[in-house]
Order: structure tokens, then C-alpha cells, then sequence
């Protein structure tokens, strides 16, 4: 089992940057493929950013060069530094970790709400 612990959302006006926290309950990043994902209302929940184990990292287009997602393997926690913040981006963001190991298992986090004002 794992758990994942979300945290750092928030309001911010557009244009403003926020960081989002993933702190799992047990270090999994050389064995799980980690990725940050929304969900707005109303819409279906989406892939933002991944990172491998290998650190190779992929992005919606839509984030591309305002989003970076990146990893602290010794805090095992998964970060989602965002600038450029817009009002589309207004979701509750969610972290999730595929274990990429026979029997490994997909874990949530509980979500964190990201609101940007215009």
C-alpha cells in the first residue's frame, strides 16, 4: 500500500505561480511512474505532467513551459511547480503513482483545489 498526501494548491491571481507537494508514504519513485493529474468541473480528469523512473518527464500541451514536475527522491515527494498560473487551469489537482512492477498497484491522492483568479 501507499499513500500519497497532497498539499499547496490555492487561490492565486492569474499570472501568479504555485507549487503543489506529493509526499508518499514510502520511497517508490525507482519503481513507479508519478504523475500529477486535474480534474474541473465538469470535465474529464487529465494527465498535466509524468515523470519515469528514469526521470524522463512528458506534459499536456497546455502546461508545456509554464509547468515543470520534478522529484525529491530522499523527501519522497513529487512536486508541481506552476507559473504563469490562468484561469483554465482552476481544477483540483491529484497525484498519482503506477507502480510499474508485476502486481504494483495505481494510488491516488486525496486532491488539492487550484482556484486562479482573472
Amino acid at each position: 500500500q501507499v499513500q500519497l498526501v497532497e498539499s499547496g494548491g490555492g487561490l492565486v491571481q492569474a499570472g501568479g505561480s504555485l507549487r503543489l507537494s506529493c509526499a508518499a508514504s514510502r520511497n517508490i519513485f525507482s519503481i513507479s511512474t508519478m504523475g500529477w493529474y486535474r480534474q474541473a468541473p465538469g470535465k474529464q480528469r487529465e494527465l498535466v505532467a509524468a515523470i519515469t523512473r528514469g526521470g524522463s518527464t512528458n506534459y499536456v500541451d497546455s502546461v508545456k513551459g509554464r509547468f515543470t514536475i520534478s522529484r525529491d527522491n530522499a523527501k519522497s515527494t513529487l512536486y508541481l511547480q506552476m507559473n504563469s498560473l490562468k484561469p483554465e487551469d482552476t481544477a483540483s489537482y491529484y497525484c498519482n503513482a503506477n507502480l510499474v512492477i508485476p502486481g504494483g498497484g495505481d494510488y491516488w491522492g486525496q486532491g488539492t483545489q487550484v482556484t486562479v483568479s482573472s
